[in-house]
């Protein structure tokens, strides 16, 4: 009965998913290799811009598609498989996109047609 009430490990709250409504649900994708190596993290908004189906950090161009869970290097020799939200409520201020750009209300519209709903977090009490 004494493992019932083990401490398994401790999780710090970031603040990117911000609400249960729509559920969130995870996928794979692929990242397109790089001319030069970097590290996405978590909360990169991640887009498509072309057919072949790969991903990359979101700049404007192509369809706002899925958001990044977890911290991914992201390297020059093959493309990066990645798990990524596919839909869920998140905090607009905790996520990436390409460095010069800001999301946009018609990026958010696409997005939201996604699954991918987007609301402030509440200050912790």
């Amino acid at each position: 009965m004494r493992e019932l009430s083990k401490k398994l490990g401790e999780m710090e709250y970031d603040g990117l998913i911000t609400g249960l409504n729509p559920p969130k649900r995870v996928d794979g994708g692929a990242i397109a290799k790089l001319t030069t190596a970097t590290t996405y993290v978590r909360g990169a908004l991640l887009g498509k811009a072309d057919d072949t189906g790969l991903l990359s950090l979101y700049d404007g161009t192509g369809t706002p598609d899925c958001i990044l869970c977890d911290d991914t290097e992201v390297g020059t020799e093959e493309d990066v498989i990645v798990a990524v939200y596919k839909a869920g409520c998140f905090n607009p201020d905790r996520l990436t996109v390409a460095e010069g750009y800001t999301i946009t209300e018609a990026d958010k519209d696409k997005l939201r047609e996604r699954g991918i709903v987007f609301k402030a977090a509440s200050p912790a009490i």
